[in-house]
């Protein structure tokens, strides 16, 4: 962790210095010049030492506020001190996020730089133009939440190398990997015609000393238990490729006689899109029915309609490979939420699209097109009045998650009214903690299920 110096042992150490050399000009300085410019002399030093001390204050800190800006990487941990703080029990749970909390992530969040309202306002604004809608029913989900620091994860494969590592200013756990092999989910994926991937990525430094790049591909493999090798493997596949340089491609294949021909390649060459070492973003993946878009954070990156038009194709396996990354929250949903039917005819909604950051309760921008369909179904139904409630997860202390989730709770309502425009009278607004959950607080998957925001109908 690079340390900041503190202004006032910096100031000390150059006052003292140019003291000493004060007091060497007096003894050598003749005895008439010093009785005529005396009084001058030591006011001219005095104001010297002071100015000279502040540049030197602010010359150190500026480096080392530089440094910490640009240091991600080396701020990244998988040392032994980090495995006893692994294995202590997690601190408060998420409602619907993407992050399930701990004690090591609580002290990252603390060092991650803050958001303050106005600053949160902008953003989930400036997501006005993003469409993509999580599936209703998490079937996948991976924080490395279980995995202790420094271990390769329990549910995934490699013929390279990987480990789990935490840092000073992303909270979480990651799994980061720099190699030029592949890293799988081992088991076998069953996904629909119709679902959605998330996950957050972060390229970051390579062995060879900057940039690497890195792929994720998205196949229907051959080998169900080990590695499918060639520049094409698998049945068929997508994958999105980063390159040393930052610029995102992609690729689609099949292989088989039906899709043959009928592969698909591009780039991205609008510079905006280009990512940047250390730096986070949130990928979405939105497949239906052969139709395949990628978001990159609050961006639609790539729109192949017939991505994949020959019958049979099933993608089960979800690949990161050949480069140097760092990736977490890989949530795999399924299922259309059908949000109006829901809130007026069922009387009761489960949004696992409202997203907040490890222990915060401010509304993630990339909630902002669910948020809109609900806001939508509130004025197109001006008598309707609804009850928000927050739910966390098991982790940590009961108080503490009953108060995440009220406060959760409190930020979907106040979103619906300042951003959208909903009368607040419509709105109630509460939170339950973990005292009704959905599914057993067993898996990551499990938890990231009663990590939601209910709308109930009043």
């Amino acid at each position: 962790m690079i340390i900041i110096p503190e202004p006032n042992k910096i100031t000390c150490a150059m006052k003292t210095l140019i003291k000493l050399t004060l007091l060497i000009a007096i003894l050598f300085t003749p005895t008439n010049l010093w009785c005529q410019f005396k009084v001058d002399f030591k006011k001219k030093v005095i104001n010297q030492t002071n100015s000279r001390a502040n540049q030197a204050t602010d010359k150190t800190i500026s480096k080392s506020l530089d440094a910490v800006q640009n240091g991600v990487t080396d701020a990244v941990t998988g040392s032994d001190e980090e495995d006893s703080s692994a294995t202590q029990k997690k601190d408060n749970g998420a409602a619907a996020s993407d992050d399930s909390e701990n004690n090591d992530s609580k002290k990252a969040a603390g060092a991650a730089a803050g958001t303050d309202g106005a600053q949160q306002q902008t953003q989930l604004q400036s997501y006005s133009k993003y469409d993509f809608i999580p599936g209703e029913k998490i079937i996948f989900y991976e924080d490395f939440s279980q995995d202790a620091i420094g271990d390769f994860p329990a549910v995934w494969n490699t013929n390279g190398s990987a480990e789990v590592v935490s840092t000073n200013l992303f909270p979480g756990n990651w799994m980061k990997y720099d190699c030029r092999e592949a890293i799988w989910t081992d088991a076998l994926l069953t996904l629909p015609e119709n679902y959605t991937i998330e996950f957050d990525i972060i390229p970051v430094k390579g062995s060879e000393g900057s940039m690497s790049g890195y792929s994720f591909r998205l196949m229907q493999c051959i080998n169900p238990k080990t590695y499918d090798h060639g520049s094409v493997p698998g049945k068929a596949a997508f994958c999105l490729s980063l390159e040393y340089f930052g610029r995102p491609g992609y690729r689609t294949y099949i292989n088989s006689k039906e899709g043959e021909g009928m592969g698909l390649s591009g780039y991205k060459e609008d510079k905006a899109f280009y990512q940047k070492e250390n730096q986070k973003y949130h990928m979405a993946l939105w497949y239906q029915k052969g139709r395949l878009r990628l978001y990159q954070d609050q961006n639609k990156m790539f729109d192949l309609p017939k991505a994949f038009a020959v019958p049979g194709v099933k993608m089960d396996r979800l690949r990161f490979e050949n480069g140097a990354a760092m990736v977490t929250n890989i949530r795999i949903a399924v299922g259309n939420p059908d949000m109006r039917s829901k809130l007026l005819t069922e009387g009761k909604l489960i949004s696992y699209g409202i997203y907040f950051d490890v222990n915060k309760d401010a509304v993630k921008p990339e909630s902002y097109s669910t948020l809109k369909s609900i806001a939508s179904i509130l004025t197109e139904n001006p008598d309707l009045r609804v009850k928000i409630v927050g739910y966390t997860d098991s982790d940590g202390a009961d108080a503490a998650n009953l108060d995440l989730s009220k406060r959760r709770g409190g930020s979907v309502k106040n979103e619906l009214v300042k951003t959208f425009g909903i009368d607040a009278s419509r709105l109630e607004s509460d939170g339950l903690g973990e005292t009704q959950p959905i599914a057993p607080n067993d898996s990551p998957a499990n938890k990231a299920l009663n990590r939601r925001v209910e709308f109930i109908k009043l």
